[in-house]
């Protein structure tokens, strides 16, 4: 990797701080979905999760090794007390939920935010996070398909209601995730991000996300009333 060169402090020290956060972000999911895995609801679940605890196994280890190359201050952001808290929540959610929570609030809005700030890092800190963004595509894929699955499932009626709830749900848990008082703004900024152009591209991508998931929807209604008026 290439190590850095002439960084100012103030970036040297924000890029570490997300280094460090992104890291530990990456450690939770390894062990939520290994927390996970014998719970899954199918063997193509199972193995998703299990590849997956795999993938951030490795994304952790290229993440420490670089954060040492980089120089960057190894204390956690995220208290030993708030990761606990983070399990737990993980650990009491039904299957459904768990998949919102974990790959369209943290993996897809999460990639979101690190993707729009690599075109601004040294090199070495994107070499860093190149493997890792590549298997989250991936990790979403997964997560969306399940979530559709679900969908599918469901009457008209609760898939409606689950959709309705998707923005309060992930509103939710952002508040919950500021509340740890970690300083993205400064940090974000610091590194050359506009972290309100970045929330704001973080908005329309969740409103992408979710006009997949209403769409998903309608096709299994229609397909739903298809089959009834066949059946009539």
């Amino acid at each position: 990797m290439n190590l850095p060169v002439s960084f100012s402090s103030d970036y040297q020290q924000a890029m570490g701080r997300l280094l460090v956060l992104y890291t530990q972000i990456d450690r939770l999911i390894m062990e939520i979905c290994a927390q996970r895995l014998p719970e899954a609801p199918n063997e193509e679940a199972q193995l998703a999760l299990a590849k997956q605890v795999g993938d951030e196994s490795r994304h952790v280890s290229i993440q420490r090794a670089w954060m040492r190359d980089f120089g960057a201050d190894p204390t956690p952001l995220i208290t030993p007390e708030q990761e606990q808290l983070i399990r737990e929540h993980f650990q009491s959610l039904p299957w459904m939920d768990f998949l919102v929570d974990l790959y369209l609030c943290v993996e897809a809005l999460g990639s979101e935010a690190v993707e729009r700030i690599v075109p601004l890092v040294d090199l070495g800190t994107r070499e860093s996070l190149r493997i890792p963004l590549t298997d989250e595509l991936d990790h979403v894929d997964f997560g969306l398909r399940q979530i559709k699955k679900e969908l599918a499932r469901m009457s008209a009626m609760e898939r409606q209601v689950f959709i309705n709830q998707l923005p309060v749900r992930i509103e939710s848990l952002t508040k919950a995730f500021h509340g740890f008082g970690i300083p993205e703004r400064q940090m974000f900024e610091a590194v050359g991000a506009d972290y309100d152009r970045l929330c704001f591209l973080l908005e329309q991508r969740q409103k992408e996300l979710i006009a997949d998931l209403i769409d998903a929807s309608q096709c299994f209604s229609k397909t739903t009333s298809s089959v009834s008026t066949a059946m009539a």
